[in-house]
């Protein structure tokens, strides 16, 4: 049997069909009704949706690290934000599934990653980058690999600022 198998790679797609299956099963009137069908599906979808959101969590801290230290650079904290945006983006990596990739809302992600880096400035004295984009300018091929060239990712995002070095008049 291959869910045994499933389960261990691929928790997420295993969640959904194992709901899919309990689901199938609640319609048929030859089994009992003591079993709550729909919520024991959902609780088994619920274990699938977790583990994206971790994923997602994970990846906007990543972004926020490297949104803290293009919006701070001589703040004290620089090499911590490295080190933490390092570790944000290898533990997702470990906790990502290829499944995942059409279920990861980046829009989500970037907006929370802003956030964070926005609230977390907030406390040094430093504002937010300004002028980036609405959308994340990274995506999976840059953050859901290892190694993560780090110094790539913050040249990209810095690059898509809508307001590069503008003359002074």
């Amino acid at each position: 049997m291959d869910q045994p198998s499933l389960y261990d790679d691929d928790i997420v797609t295993w969640a959904e069909q194992q709901a899919s299956t309990l689901r199938s099963l609640a319609r048929r009137p030859d089994l009992s009704n003591i079993l709550d069908w729909e919520n024991v599906a959902e609780e088994i979808e619920s274990v699938g949706r977790s583990q994206v959101q971790a994923v997602e969590s994970l990846l906007a801290q990543t972004l926020a690290h490297l949104l803290k230290r293009l919006s701070a650079p001589d703040a004290a904290a620089l090499d911590h934000w490295y080190q933490e945006a390092g570790t944000f983006q290898i533990t997702a990596m470990n906790r990502y599934e290829r499944s995942m990739r059409q279920r990861l809302d980046w829009d989500k992600i970037w907006s929370s990653a802003q956030a964070l880096a926005k609230l977390s400035l907030r406390r040094y004295g430093d504002t937010l980058i300004p002028n980036l984009p609405a959308q994340c300018p990274l995506g999976p091929d840059e953050l859901l690999v290892l190694p993560c060239d780090l110094d790539a990712a913050l040249r990209r995002i810095a690059g898509s600022t809508a307001l590069k070095s503008a003359p002074e008049s």
